[in-house]
């Protein structure tokens, strides 16, 4: 038995194969994901999804399945399937015995005495994705007829027949290409042996996404069939399908297969199924290398990256080389204080109030793992003090340090935390004024810049800012400590302290420097367990509140209203977990195991070898979201480090 072990009596329900959804990264910005049973239920779901420059790095859906027949004495059985309109046709999952996640997805189907093995593999580093099939039982002589559906669309759009796609195909060793549209790549489909291509070039309607319905998105798409190829294929024999944005020498596809699943890392661990999930969202293009937040409809954030780069390079795999790559490609693009939030070049949206404060955390967990402070203050230092003197002096969104020294921000419409869901153009967590992780934040980004210029005898530094840090302190006590109740008010604006219990003021007792004293944390991590903490992520808001949503669900108006108003999120139980060691040592130990514990049992559940999203705040806490988020990966990965460290 294998480490992720599925349930092979019930592969053929679809009520569990559908809930089970299975990624791969080409470590370069391409994808493929599905369910195990390969039937698609996202529009995001495809065998190959690419980033097209052409298109400014957007994800575009190229090749979305792959059907499979197989011929024999006459008769046909398709091992396709695909959802339309009240029936799925043809219900190839009713003829699966098997499915496999190590070293790669793997399905074994079964229909009389024919037995095929079908092996999914994206390479590493390259636009290819490739499919082997073995024929590892038949007593007549058997033929596979492959048939590729065709998208070439954005993820975030569905394809409708059309008149501009362009049907012509041109011919190639042992295949044909195909380019619907103009600004696309080609698409070059072949095998590794002589076959039939037999063009039929049609259209299939209606195909449906039913998790995109449930979302309250259009779930209908019409994908467009070329024809089909034809192979013989014998007992003991395999035969590989390749698709990709050049053209192949088919003579070497087996090598090149046999050589990428030895390379697969173990996948037979909890630990090693958390690293496997870590490097797919490390990408590498050219000189950049970056952070994808989530799969399968996250590109870049700024903020994600920032919170989910030391977890995801430095705890899982001692790499300060990449994560200083990623703080390298992100400098790049620092604008007069304030990193990308959202987007590239044109579309970039610089709205984020504590991405550059968060950018201080990273340098300051990658100084600590180096003992490299005095080379973050060389490399780094001037742009240190460019970002605190932008938030000193004032930046867009009444972003300023006020003349107590703490950073109001925000502005009527605009969300400026991570709680930046907007409804019919208005936040729905608005959180103006005083925020109290932007402050604690901002105090720690103070004290490590003092830290490392204290090193370099950087007096001028010192002088300026150590009366500052000693404002920030005392007025943080003052503005935001809930005498009453014993914790920290969720922000403050012109009408006082709010006071909602949220967990924003986890960070206050997780930062390395902290304007609270121990018994104020005390306090803090007290109500957050009593009120926030659920096994698989802290809450948004407490359940005692009149505006707390418990299910993550429905369109996106209703999953907007939910998003930061209850529901559960993973990577706050990091910084949880973090500030329950500073205050109570190893004791922290059994909340750790606990949640380390909670996660190893959604392995096999939802994103297959990953950490989603979100989680609903109500019991019993089902994964919602994305199937596989950057920041839940890295703070599930740090909290094993520091058990692990602690034990």
């Amino acid at each position: 038995m294998s480490y992720l072990d599925f349930d092979k009596k019930e592969l053929g329900n679809l009520e569990y194969s559908l809930n089970r959804e299975i990624l791969s990264t080409n470590r370069a910005g391409g994808y493929f994901s599905t369910t195990i049973v390969l039937c698609n239920t996202r529009k995001y779901h495809g065998l190959m999804v690419l980033p097209l420059e052409n298109f400014d790095g957007e994800n575009h859906v190229l090749l979305s399945s792959v059907d499979e027949t197989v011929v024999q004495h006459g008769k046909t059985f398709n091992f396709g399937i695909h959802r339309f309109p009240g029936n799925y046709e043809p219900r190839g999952h009713k003829y699966i015995v098997d499915f496999e996640y190590e070293p790669t997805p793997t399905l074994t189907y079964r229909v009389g005495g024919v037995v095929l093995k079908k092996e999914l593999l994206f390479v590493h580093n390259e636009e290819q994705f490739v499919i082997r099939y073995t024929l590892l039982d038949a007593h007549s002589p058997t033929r596979l007829r492959i048939k590729p559906f065709l998208a070439f669309r954005n993820t975030h759009s569905l394809s409708k027949a059309n008149l501009f796609a362009d049907k012509r195909y041109k011919e190639i060793p042992n295949g044909v290409k195909y380019k619907l549209y103009q600004g696309f790549p080609y698409l070059h489909l072949q095998l590794n042996k002589k076959n039939e291509f037999v063009a039929a070039p049609d259209w299939y309607y209606n195909i449906e996404y039913k998790d995109e319905i449930n979302r309250g998105y259009e779930g209908h798409e019409d994908l467009f069939v070329p024809g089909f190829f034809e192979v013989q294929i014998k007992k003991g024999e395999s035969v590989i399908f390749s698709a990709a944005t050049a053209e192949q020498d088919t003579a070497s596809l087996t090598r090149k297969f046999n050589a990428e699943v030895t390379r697969r890392p173990s996948k037979g661990s909890f630990e090693n199924c958390l690293k496997n999930a870590a490097r797919q969202f490390i990408v590498k293009d050219g000189k950049k290398t970056e952070v994808m937040a989530g799969y399968p409809w996250f590109g870049r954030w700024g903020r994600d990256t920032f919170v989910s780069l030391p977890g995801l390079t430095l705890s899982a795999f001692d790499d300060a080389k990449t994560c200083k790559a990623i703080l390298d490609t992100m400098v790049a693009e620092l604008k007069d204080g304030l990193f990308p939030n959202v987007g590239k070049k044109r579309t970039a949206a610089f709205n984020s109030v504590d991405a550059p404060l968060w950018f201080f955390w990273t340098l300051q967990m990658y100084a600590k793992h180096t003992n490299g402070n005095s080379e973050v203050w060389k490399d780094y230092g001037k742009k240190m003090k460019a970002i605190l003197d932008a938030y000193r002096t004032g930046l867009p969104y009444n972003i300023k340090m006020h003349d107590n020294g703490l950073v109001w921000a925000g502005e009527r419409g605009v969300a400026l935390t991570w709680m930046d869901s907007v409804v019919f153009g208005k936040p729905v967590t608005p959180r103006s004024g005083y925020a109290v992780e932007i402050n604690a934040l901002w105090y720690n980004a103070i004290m490590f810049a003092l830290e490392l210029a204290k090193g370099a005898k950087d007096t001028k530094f010192t002088k300026e800012w150590e009366p500052i840090a000693q404002m920030v302190q005392e007025s943080f006590c003052k503005t935001f400590w809930y005498e009453a109740k014993d914790y920290l008010a969720d922000y403050v604006d012109a009408e006082g302290q709010n006071v909602f219990v949220r967990p924003n003021q986890i960070f206050a007792a997780s930062l390395p420097y902290s304007p609270i004293t121990d018994d104020m944390k005390r306090g803090v991590l007290n109500v957050v367990e009593r009120e926030l903490l659920t096994p698989k992520g802290i809450r948004s808001l407490a359940p005692k509140n009149p505006n707390y949503k418990g299910r993550y669900e429905g369109n996106q108006e209703a999953r907007d209203l939910a998003y930061h108003q209850g529901t559960a999120w993973p990577w706050l139980l990091g910084h949880f977990v973090e500030a329950n060691y500073r205050i109570y040592g190893k004791a922290a130990n059994a909340l750790a195991k606990n949640i380390l514990d909670s996660f190893e049992e959604d392995m096999c559940k939802y994103g297959i070898c990953s950490v989603s999203e979100v989680y609903d705040g109500d019991p019993p806490q089902r994964p919602v979201g994305a199937i596989s988020q950057a920041w839940s990966v890295a703070e599930i990965i740090r909290i094993m480090r520091m058990y692990q460290d602690n034990k």
